[in-house]
């Protein structure tokens, strides 16, 4: 991995603020002239009719309309409203299973110039490899990628395997590298609370630096949630209600509102407006995007859009996206139509619709009408992105859980997402334990060391399932991962994924409903955008005749989820059942800590 500076232009360089200056006063052209447009200020909150003059990558005019003409270029912005461009806060680009270059291909039509990418999925599959590959991507793409150094690689040490293991050392040594900008999201909460050594060297590295320490702190209030902060930790993302928001702000916690649980959006606006003003701590960021949603709906400008059509006024919902981003992130060259500022703009149709016309980055104009203008540049795939899964054979009953006697005492987890301890009393047949229709089956098979053998857990209040899905986007260790109605479905699906090289699949009575191959890393794939968009949508087709949703927690994105171990409540990794908070894990279901 090379050392080598961002691409944008320093725009700070003397010949071009000299540049500017002269043009901002009539005596030299502009080499970029936008007319016609209202600019949305984001320190006023007003709308105004202005022209915007550019000198390379920098803003140097921002007039009344008509006052200059003497342009090398001139766009026309009339009936477009123009903002600075959107900064998505918090996000993961591999949980779109796509490449960074064609995740920009989507996005930056779109409106989004920046986003902060923690690529802890590559990391945690592909180590070093992963982050030579993520930060080679990022300095190649024409989307402001600032990339952040994975604080969690394994996300809960101890509880789970993965492909890496990242120490304190190897984080400040990813931290001196001037293309990172900061520790990713640190979801090991109960460790930051105990002052665990791994953890205090990985925050510690972080505060050394000055770079931001980003943060993940679901479920913490009171003193815990005082205490996360006071570790050095900036950021959270995992809201869960309007309290949790409020008691995140008042905390001083610079907030990520995410896009990713829609059904919290309308309550979050609600708190917002009671407050009267948009919190200058409060950014916005997509954090997990499906490829599908992302092709037919975008990324940071469907949350702004969504957040307006529950009732945010559109200045304050562009506030939290462009301004207050740019604060948060310390990036003073972004987040304002000014002149001295960055010139990254966008050409909206509307503030309802937020339909990006035109969107210009670092004064150039990079796309138009919903396409890029340029073929965004592909990094060549490391050869250790491509072979990360374990071909496996595996039998039914491989997936069996063996016992003595009539029954047997389990553990069941129960709820999807906030997970509780459950207990049951079940059947024993023939030396193995009989799982009633109720209790999903899980499996977990760790797919960086040859020969493991699958953990099982049985999952309560999962509905009732007619079929198996197998996954190897299993967050965050991305390990194989089965959900099932019956054994031979759970080893099909499984066996099915191995062949594949990693990806998803669906199966009902041995029959392959649905599946898609993500041979890069278990996670992603080089396909068109489309098509990989079509074969998610046959997954989530297929996935709706195995099993009834009931939303907001049954829902297809809770099997992603499900192996989170730092999350509070029992979970199962690789190890067996496990939970960080209580510091238990035990190898199978039988028995229980309770």
């Amino acid at each position: 991995m090379t050392d080598a500076a961002r691409p944008d232009e320093d725009i700070n360089n003397a010949e071009l603020r000299i540049a500017a200056v002269s043009a901002a006063q009539g005596r030299q052209p502009f080499d970029v002239l936008i007319t016609g447009g209202t600019v949305v200020d984001m320190v006023t909150s007003r709308l105004r009719a202005a022209d915007i003059g550019l000198i390379g990558s920098l803003i140097a005019s921002v007039h009344s309309s008509g006052e200059f003409s003497a342009a090398h270029e001139t766009i026309d912005a009339t009936g477009c409203f123009i903002t600075p461009g959107l900064i998505d806060t918090h996000l993961h680009i591999e949980s779109s299973m796509i490449t960074p270059a064609a995740y920009a291909e989507q996005v930056l039509p779109r409106g989004v110039t920046t986003i902060v990418w923690d690529p802890h999925e590559y990391a945690n599959t592909c180590g070093s490899d992963g982050m030579d590959y993520a930060i080679d991507a990022a300095r190649a793409s024409l989307l402001r990628i600032l990339t952040l150094v994975p604080s969690c690689v394994p996300s809960a040490p101890g509880y789970e395997t993965t492909g890496a293991d990242f120490t304190p050392e190897i984080v400040a040594s990813l931290l001196s590298c001037s293309d990172t900008h900061g520790i990713g999201e640190v979801m090991s909460m109960q460790a930051v609370l105990d002052n665990d050594t791994r953890f205090r060297g990985i925050v510690q590295a972080g505060l050394d630096t000055g770079k931001r320490v980003c943060g993940h702190a679901r479920g913490l209030t009171g003193q815990s949630l005082n205490a996360y902060a006071a570790a050095g930790i900036e950021t959270d993302h995992e809201l869960t209600s309007a309290t949790d928001l409020m008691q995140k702000l008042q905390a001083g916690l610079t907030i990520e509102l995410r896009g990713s649980h829609d059904h919290l959006l309308p309550e979050f606006v609600d708190a917002l407006n009671t407050l009267g003003f948009m919190p200058q701590t409060l950014t916005l960021c997509t954090d997990d995007v499906f490829v599908d949603d992302l092709l037919h709906k975008g990324g940071l400008d469907d949350v702004v859009r969504r957040l307006v059509g529950y009732g945010l006024d559109p200045v304050q919902a562009l506030q939290a996206a462009t301004f207050n981003a740019a604060n948060r992130l310390r990036r003073p060259d972004l987040g304002l139509v000014a002149a001295g500022k960055r010139a990254d703009l966008v050409l909206f149709d509307s503030l309802q619709q937020f339909n990006a016309k035109a969107t210009i980055a670092n004064g150039t104009c990079v796309a138009r009408d919903g396409r890029l203008l340029d073929t965004p540049a592909v990094v060549p795939m490391h050869p250790a992105l491509t072979n990360t899964t374990l071909r496996g054979n595996w039998q039914a009953s491989d997936f069996r859980v063996a016992a003595a006697g009539s029954t047997a005492t389990v553990s069941v987890i129960e709820k999807p997402r906030f997970t509780e301890w459950g207990k049951r009393e079940l059947a024993v047949s023939d030396g193995i334990v009989q799982a009633p229709d109720d209790l999903l089956r899980m499996a977990i098979i760790n797919r960086f060391k040859a020969d493991s053998l699958p953990r099982i857990a049985y999952l309560g209040q999962w509905g009732t399932w007619c079929g198996a899905f197998a996954t190897t986007v299993s967050h965050d260790s991305h390990n194989l991962t089965i959900f099932g109605s019956n054994e031979n479905d759970i080893a099909s699906a499984a066996n099915a994924v191995a062949a594949m090289g990693g990806g998803l699949a669906v199966i009902q009575n041995g029959v392959v409903l649905a599946s898609l191959a993500l041979p890069i890393a278990g996670l992603v794939s080089e396909q068109p955008t489309a098509t990989m968009a079509a074969q998610f949508r046959a997954i989530r087709d297929a996935m709706d005749q195995v099993v009834e949703w009931q939303p907001p927690y049954l829902v297809f994105k809770a099997c992603f989820g499900a192996s989170l171990v730092c999350n509070a409540g029992p979970h199962l990794s690789d190890l067996g059942i496990v939970d960080t908070g209580l510091q238990h894990q035990q190898p199978t279901p039988l028995g229980s800590p309770i």
